[in-house]
């Protein structure tokens, strides 16, 4: 009976649910460089990162956002807008058989979104830079990309410098306990130890100026959204505000309490319609990662007979 049970187990293997973690972040604080770290801690066998498909020192499948010559470029390679490239990721995936994933990304929205794309589950665990390393550290990784543009690829030094030649710079090695991984050691002389390596890199796109939609331009934009969404939704204010993770949209409306097109739907329901369509809508267009848009509803109109 065990021997029958252990052959079923083994048939069943592959199918499995796959298991994903996330490591969030914002740009610059940490993630790349500790990625691995996090992946050993927790028995995750491959890494989502930048576009990349990573599985202890080789790049699997993908193509390195921070190749890009452009930042906005780069988004859409990081959140593997391409139709092409996302089908590549995922077939991959199911090639190796490849159950628990670690997805970084610089929102718990982001995440979602690549998990999505990749047609994997949802994480079911969110881990934040900020409970794996020192506030001091995060510091520290922070100035070092905003006066130096260094970025890290999870990656062996010999497989970028042969992928990506032009963004490479140097090598790290570095040392961590097996029985503890975010413990980093300064030997590799332990039994209980295990070196990897990644790669330092300076992309393309940050040794230009970083390309921006303008505010006019996005602003436009979802005004036409308001606009096709309900013609009687007056804007009366809206605030857009940009930083290394993405836009953000304030936006204060007056709504008209009934509209025949979203009839019987409440008032917090139709708001919520509308934020998705604006999302959906710039996002497909333009590329860019809308990472909120906050609607405040100053005031609930009628319609006047």
């Amino acid at each position: 009976m065990q021997f029958l049970h252990k052959i079923l187990k083994e048939l069943l293997q592959p199918f499995k649910t796959d298991t994903v973690y996330a490591l969030v972040g914002e740009s610059g604080t940490g993630k790349s460089y500790n990625a691995k770290l996090v992946a050993e801690r927790y028995g995750l066998n491959a890494i989502i990162d930048d576009g990349l498909l990573i599985q202890d020192d080789k790049i699997l499948a993908g193509r390195s956002a921070k190749s890009e010559k452009t930042y906005m470029g780069a988004v859409r390679v990081a959140l593997f807008d391409d139709k092409e490239h996302r089908d590549e990721i995922a077939r991959k995936i199911k090639h190796y058989h490849i159950r628990r994933i670690l997805i970084l990304g610089t929102s718990e929205k982001m995440v979602m979104k690549i998990a999505t794309r990749l047609q994997l589950p949802p994480p079911a665990k969110f881990l934040h830079i900020e409970d794996i390393v020192s506030k001091e550290d995060i510091e520290l990784a922070v100035k070092s990309r905003q006066i130096e543009g260094k970025h890290v690829i999870p990656v062996a030094s010999i497989e970028v410098r042969r992928r990506y030649p032009q963004i490479f710079t140097n090598g790290i090695r570095f040392t961590f306990h097996r029985s503890n991984p975010l413990n980093v050691v300064s030997t590799d002389s332990r039994r209980d130890s295990k070196v990897v390596e990644k790669s330092v890199v300076q992309p393309e796109f940050s040794k230009k100026s970083r390309v921006n939609i303008s505010e006019a331009a996005l602003v436009q934009m979802a005004s036409i959204c308001i606009r096709e969404y309900d013609d009687g939704i007056r804007v009366k204010k809206m605030t857009v505000k940009t930083d290394s993770r993405g836009y953000r949209l304030i936006i204060t409306i007056d709504i008209p309490a009934d509209i025949s097109s979203s009839a019987g739907l409440p008032l917090t329901k139709r708001v919520d319609n509308l934020q998705k369509k604006m999302i959906d809508r710039i996002e497909g267009s333009t590329g860019i990662f809308i990472e909120e848009v906050n609607i405040i509803m100053d005031k609930v109109t009628t319609t006047e007979k």
